[in-house]
């Protein structure tokens, strides 16, 4: 297996709904540090998993849309649903649609997974991981 990733951050501002989250359901801020990697089992015909230069352009203009922004005015988070897991699911398939976008020569080579890993302090994180 082989992989490439790339890594950049996000600075949004949420809350939660439910009650299991305690004082998080009020208005908060946070900063986090995402990491998306495309692992794949081969490589393609550039001898790379993907175009890691346009992986890492994809990854900033998705972030660019979320960042200082508050996620319960998002609409791919109604109800205040905005966890570090529902954030990793929405980056991971919003780069899942830019990545389908790119020329083949760019593309991720066959049977391709992505992971999209969100760390909300150096202790504490959460993941999505998909096929592409």
């Amino acid at each position: 297996m082989f992989s490439v990733g790339v890594s950049d951050h996000v600075m949004i501002a949420h809350s939660f709904a439910d009650p299991t989250f305690g004082p998080a359901q009020r208005l908060h801020g946070a900063t986090y540090a995402i990491e998306a990697e495309v692992r794949a089992p081969l490589l393609n015909s550039h001898h790379v998993v993907m175009d890691i230069g346009a992986m890492r352009s994809i990854l900033r203009e998705v972030l660019a849309a979320m960042d200082y922004t508050n996620l319960d005015e998002h609409a791919s988070f109604p109800g205040r649903t905005s966890t570090t897991e529902r954030v990793a699911e929405y980056v991971a398939d919003e780069l899942a649609k830019a990545f389908a976008a790119l020329p083949l020569d760019a593309k991720a080579a066959r049977g391709a997974t992505l992971r999209v890993l969100l760390r909300e302090s150096p202790v504490a994180w959460a993941s999505h991981e998909r096929p592409l």
